[in-house]
């Protein structure tokens, strides 16, 4: 890049993460395009079919290194006034045709004005939930008011639902009292009630009314990531899944990493409150959206079960995450939490509750403790390790005899952040790669086209998408390719020696880089990038270790990838890296969103919700930042896949490449005379 290039304005798009320098005067829409970002327009822009509509976020992005201001964009011209007077231009919306550079912006792309974007959406378990809902639904006959029994309306049709149902000592929701008799009257003294009891201990309350016989209710089962956001609409009668739905978490204007949206909290004075707003209100959209598609009413939602990650937790519920962000990484609660839904300003039945699993630590939240339900670790007496992968990795480690958690700070490079040509999966990243270990060419796959690169009809194909970036799986395969093609060395260096046998190994000053492919937006893994996942799995792999050193165990007999990211890891290049320890490969399988299935569990199930809370209290946390082995562990882990721990189970599946050390000891592989050494 020339250096006139490095000083254009730093463009970010939101939520796709995806960014890139354009010089003044660049239209937006332009600037999306040429990056791979879907902003739809069908005038061509003109400037008449308003599709294009995009907003500029203000303030100080301190990750990105990014002051956003609508200073930074050109101002409102004759165009967008002109279809402003004719249509509608919501307040603070833009043209993306008309509106141009003029600075460092992050701009968000409304999920409103995406047509045809990926559709966001994690698929709901297809395992059987044994039900026993904290909602009951009651059907009853009620006597008539009688002049010489002065019971009132209500207490009669407690006696029958006792009588009936044997409901004793039932309490009533306050805004029931004005509606009873006006629903016992309109059911002809019949009626259904709906019975909220979260635990055969607990007294049970009466949360809702419907005259005469109602035979349904729904509940809904949502996890809250940091990316993602994903909710299942379930009818608490059948246990039948009726609408899933997700969509990306509007909070990553904020900040693509939990510890950016802390520090964006600390560095603006209504940064919790803008939060938990833009939170909630994705939440309720997505209500919106799984009651459209099962074709329910809101009314009929009487419980909801969440799960996040501690921060996403802390700000659903409005609490100020700050002390989650330094040492001693206190939560403000750490037990289960329940609630009247309308308590957290969600517009349920008005008598609908919410009930949020426990988190287990500072940094391993409800999602842990859902995919630890899901996957059941103390139900068994193999040793699971069950790892969610992200910007910060929860890692639980056990079996029913004993049960340890961490958390590892991997930081976002497997989700593409801090990698030159990283971006989040979605049309146009690379997902898959290969590498020719005798000619270093590469062949690849890319989300939205069918084809690998070296086959016919991709050129194609990939003209509709584009080829825009690497995602998190394709950057675990490529850095695992690059070593066992002989690229890099053991060590993680790029081997420069290679550049005089092919065009690949590219020279950048002191290092070396590899040519992915050559295009509109070339596309190269960089020394740096390498060593930025050689950080982020080691920090993953000596959390992992750490556990292991704790249940006194050298091998784990099966491992589960949970979250989204998990789901497109391929366990061979995960263990080719150093990702997890040695493990039979058929014993490492991906299971999806285990935390939203721990979610439908306990909404399903309320036994499942004293299940969890009793094993979150047995759950050994070990914090990795007081553990004084956690620095070995984690240089250990630099080299690939490990420089003391052996992979013979690995290395029966997989040929490994004879180890090579390259410029052992300089950190960046330059500025030395270069040596190889063979162990």
């Amino acid at each position: 890049m020339s250096e006139g290039q490095s000083r254009d304005p730093l463009i970010l798009f939101m939520p796709s993460g995806k960014r890139g320098r354009f010089p003044v005067g660049t239209p937006v829409l332009e600037a999306a395009r040429s990056l791979g970002v879907y902003v739809e327009s069908v005038c061509g822009g003109r400037a008449t079919c308003g599709r294009c509509q995009v907003e500029v976020q203000e303030g100080n992005f301190a990750k990105h290194g990014i002051v956003s201001s609508n200073d930074h964009i050109s101002p409102v011209g004759p165009k967008e006034k002109r279809y402003a007077e004719v249509r509608t231009l919501p307040e603070g919306r833009r043209l993306s045709c008309s509106a141009t550079i003029e600075g460092d912006l992050v701009i968000d792309v409304p999920q409103d004005a995406v047509v045809n974007a990926q559709v966001v959406r994690k698929a709901a378990s297809d395992r059987v939930i044994e039900r026993n809902p904290a909602v009951h639904l009651c059907y009853v006959e009620v006597d008539e008011p009688d002049m010489h029994k002065p019971l009132g309306d209500l207490d009669r049709m407690k006696v029958m639902l006792e009588k009936d149902w044997g409901y004793t000592d039932l309490q009533v929701e306050p805004h029931l009292l004005s509606e009873a008799q006006k629903v016992l009257r309109k059911g002809n003294w019949t009626v259904t009630a709906a019975i909220h009891r979260d635990s055969p201990t607990s007294r049970p309350t009466i949360v809702a009314l419907w005259p005469g016989l109602h035979n349904e209710a729904y509940g809904l089962a949502c996890d809250i990531g940091s990316t993602t956001i994903a909710m299942h609409l379930v009818s608490l009668l059948s246990g039948r899944v009726v609408a899933s739905s997700g969509a990306s978490n509007p909070q990553i204007r904020f900040g693509e990493d939990l510890m950016s949206r802390v520090s964006y909290v600390m560095m603006n004075p209504d940064g919790r409150e803008a939060m938990t707003k833009a939170v909630r209100e994705a939440v309720s959209e997505l209500v919106d959206k799984v009651c459209a598609e099962g074709g329910v009413s809101r009314s009929d939602i009487l419980d909801s079960v969440f799960v996040a990650n501690p921060i996403m937790h802390h700000l659903f519920l409005g609490i100020d995450p700050t002390e989650l962000g330094q040492a001693p990484f206190a939560l403000a609660v750490s037990g289960a939490v329940a609630c009247e839904a309308k308590d957290i300003g969600l517009a349920l039945n008005p008598g609908a509750r919410t009930y949020l699993l426990p988190c287990i630590a500072g940094h391993v939240g409800a999602d842990a403790a859902g995919a630890t339900l899901s996957e059941g670790p103390h139900r068994q007496d193999r040793m699971m390790l069950l790892v969610d992968v992200g910007t910060n990795a929860e890692i639980v480690l056990g079996n029913r005899a004993r049960t340890v958690a961490a958390s590892s700070p991997t930081g976002p490079a497997f989700e593409g952040a801090e990698i030159s040509c990283g971006q989040r999966a979605a049309p146009g990243a690379i997902e898959r790669v290969r590498i020719d270990a005798h000619t270093l060419e590469p062949r690849f796959k890319v989300i939205g086209v069918e084809q690998w690169s070296d086959e016919e009809g991709f050129a194609e194909a990939a003209e509709k998408t584009g080829i825009t970036g690497i995602c998190g799986s394709a950057i675990i395969e490529v850095v695992a390719e690059m070593y066992l093609s002989g690229v890099i060395s053991a060590d993680g260096v790029v081997d420069g020696s290679l550049a005089a046998r092919s065009p690949r190994i590219l020279e950048n000053g002191r290092t070396f880089s590899y040519l992915l492919h050559e295009g509109a937006q070339k596309i190269t893994v960089t020394q740096n990038d390498v060593r930025a996942i050689q950080l982020a799995k080691a920090a993953l792999y000596a959390g992992i270790k750490l556990l292991m050193e704790k249940q006194g165990v050298e091998t784990v007999d099966t491992i589960r990838f949970a979250g989204a990211f998990g789901s497109f890891i391929d366990p061979k290049y995960a263990m080719v890296l150093g990702l997890i320890p040695d493990c039979d490969l058929a014993e490492v399988k991906a299971v999806g969103n285990a935390a939203g299935t721990g979610a439908l569990m306990a909404l399903l199930n309320r036994d499942h919700r004293r299940e969890i809370e009793e094993t979150v209290r047995r759950i050994e946390k070990i914090e990795t930042a007081l553990e004084p082995h956690f620095q070995q562990l984690f240089i250990d882990a630099m080299a690939l896949p490990n420089k003391v721990d052996p992979f013979p189970k690995l290395a029966a599946a997989v040929t490994l490449p004879e180890r090579k050390l390259l410029a052992e000891g300089d950190a960046e592989g330059g500025g030395r005379r270069r040596r190889r050494s063979r162990e």
